[in-house]
């Protein structure tokens, strides 16, 4: 759970820096701050979706395939997605913000972020997921290139004119970080300690 935060504070921090750059305006420096450079903050961005895919991945693989359609109801949690929608969720998100990030249009089966009708076993939802990041990670390498657009996203916040690429690969992060908290319960609620909290 330490990383987890440890990581949300790092994307927001990131964002946050990211954005004053885009908009032009100089960093306060410091005699010990670096100044803003674009490549070391692609860089950056990069190792963030690298740790969190090796937070996340390893996590869904843990839940054991029979579990796949659990959704908790104990408490506040009617109509919840099951564990199993929840990974394809957050995959189509991450499909359809890269996409964005590229130039492309939305792959036509991550449907409304709900992914394919079609993934349904452990399997394919991991297969599906691991291709997800796949894409963010080619939208990641696409960071300060001129050639080639971006779009914008219909589940992003920033409209044309806003949007850049690595706005919208900050954007896939900050959801994959919070939909890893809830990947986490899951795992809990079903006995399965998260690889990331092992010994």
């Amino acid at each position: 759970m330490q990383k987890m935060k440890w990581v949300t504070v790092l994307v927001v921090g990131l964002a946050a820096g990211n954005l004053l750059a885009q908009a032009g305006h100089q960093a306060v420096e410091t005699k010990d701050a670096a100044p803003l450079d674009a490549q070391r903050e692609k860089r950056a961005l990069q190792l963030l979706l690298n740790l969190a895919e090796k937070l996340i991945i390893p996590a869904v693989d843990a839940m054991p395939a029979d579990k796949f359609g659990f959704a908790p109801t104990d408490g506040e949690f009617k109509g919840v997605r099951t564990f199993g929608q929840m990974v394809k969720h957050l995959s189509a998100t991450n499909h359809i913000l890269a996409a964005a990030a590229l130039g492309e249009e939305p792959p036509a089966d991550a449907g409304d972020e709900v992914g394919p009708e079609a993934v349904r076993t452990k399997a394919e939802i991991l297969n599906y997921l691991n291709d997800s990041f796949a894409h963010l990670s080619k939208a990641s390498e696409a960071i300060g290139q001129t050639n080639g657009s971006v779009n914008p996203s219909p589940i992003s916040p920033l409209k044309r004119g806003e949007v850049t690429r690595s706005a919208l690969v900050v954007e896939a992060l900050m959801h994959a970080c919070d939909h890893y908290g809830q990947i986490v319960e899951y795992l809990r609620m079903n006995g399965v300690v998260p690889p990331a909290s092992r010994p």
